[in-house]
């Protein structure tokens, strides 16, 4: 199955994360601060991930994510409760063998990731469906299905840890967007050749 050059925001697979400029999405300790965003790199993962309706997580992101779907909004700044709100409206997939029950609004609990079914569910959305974390992302290209590309790199190397993407994985890229922000960190799109 080969992935094919979407119209950006039309059916299309698309893996966003941040990551450290060596590659990786959490430090060796498991730690992500350094790329904690600004309000301004904030809003604008908003806006980026705002059109897709659809979220597809493995267990471990699923597990950082869900923190979302009870914070009080009242206590978050303004583009984190905006993301709060987005992320309590959209539908999520959990691919996972070891779970057995997920307990956020509007999600729903598959033992395994099939790229075949997946393929079908994005043709057939009305705009782009977000996959979210690098096993999961990596998984997605080795089959073939992703179409898109989207990382926000923070101004750090940390020297290890989980990798943006599966090493040895190769893709063939198309840059189709890119950004600058005030504090450093810097936005890349691409669609999957």
């Amino acid at each position: 199955m080969a992935a094919r050059s979407s119209v950006p925001g039309v059916g299309s697979l698309v893996y966003f994360n941040s990551a450290s400029l060596d590659g990786y999405i959490a430090g060796p300790d498991g730690r992500w601060g350094w790329a904690t965003p600004d309000a301004e790199v904030h809003s604008f993962v908003n806006d980026l991930l705002a059109p897709a309706r659809t979220h597809l997580y493995g267990r471990k992101v699923y597990e950082v994510m869900k923190v979302w779907d009870d914070l009080p909004l009242d206590d978050l700044p303004p583009a984190e409760r905006e993301f709060a709100l987005q992320w309590r409206d959209i539908d999520k997939i959990v691919y996972s063998s070891t779970l057995t029950a997920v307990p956020t609004r509007r999600t729903e609990l598959r033992p395994a990731f099939d790229p075949a079914a997946v393929r079908e569910m994005v043709d057939a959305a009305p705009g782009p469906v977000a996959i979210g974390g690098g096993r999961l992302a990596s998984a997605a290209a080795r089959a073939g299905v992703l179409d898109e590309v989207h990382i926000v790199i923070a101004p750090a190397i940390v020297g290890g840890g989980t990798r943006y993407l599966d090493e040895g994985l190769r893709l063939d890229l198309e840059l189709s967007a890119e950004r600058r922000f005030a504090n450093g960190f810097v936005y890349c799109g691409y669609r999957v050749r």
